[in-house]
């Protein structure tokens, strides 16, 4: 899903970006990556070179990196497509406006395209997912985390706060038990363990 955002003006002005940022970053376009369409195998042997560490993120890290070793790509996107897509719907809906009102393209829709309009944002001609696709939340927050948005002092907070930190813990849990493939189980407990830490440190600096 991955292009499907642009900036009306571009980039903004090249500013140093701190390293833990950067990381940040990296795991919300990895999360953005996954939740937008199913691996290819080449993605898959990238993602199978992660290591973790004795943190429960770094562990998290880990079991997808050997997730992504064992698992067939034919198996993944299997998995996708029943949790994601299915016939006539998937297992999962992942849209802010689904989980935070039982239905789809409601207010929480309309709040994400309100946050849009302030970071210049509009939808590429090809997308066709509306803008609380947890995909595309995910992606603005990691041009967010690295600066390759132009954006106000607070406003990485805020969005996350609006429109991801109401449901995206609950999404990944849901992730977790419905997938079928250890691999997608764990982008499950990556991403649910990502967005505690987010959430945590973004309350820390309130």
């Amino acid at each position: 899903m991955s292009g499907e955002i642009r900036a009306e003006n571009g980039p903004g002005a090249m500013r140093a970006v701190d390293e833990i940022d950067l990381l940040r970053a990296r795991h919300y376009d990895l999360l953005a990556t996954l939740l937008g369409r199913a691996p290819c195998s080449q993605v898959l042997s990238q993602i199978s070179d992660l290591r973790g560490d004795e943190t429960a993120l770094g562990q998290a890290l880990g079991a997808l990196g050997q997730a992504a070793c064992r698992v067939e790509p034919r198996a993944v996107e299997r998995d996708y497509f029943d949790v994601f897509i299915g016939v006539g719907r998937g297992k999962l809906l992942p849209y802010a406006s689904y989980y935070l009102t039982g239905f789809l393209n409601e207010r929480p829709l309309a709040r994400v395209r309100e946050d849009f309009g302030e970071l210049g944002l509009e939808r590429s001609g090809g997308m066709s997912e509306p803008e609380d696709h947890a995909a595309i939340l995910l992606e603005v927050m990691a041009g967010l985390a690295s600066q390759r948005f132009d954006a106000e002092p607070g406003f990485e907070q805020r969005f996350f706060e609006r429109h991801l930190k109401p449901w995206g813990i609950r999404f990944f849990e849901d992730l977790e038990t419905s997938a079928d493939t250890d691999f997608y189980r764990a982008v499950g407990t990556l991403g649910r363990s990502f967005l505690e830490i987010e959430a945590e440190a973004f309350a820390l600096d309130a």
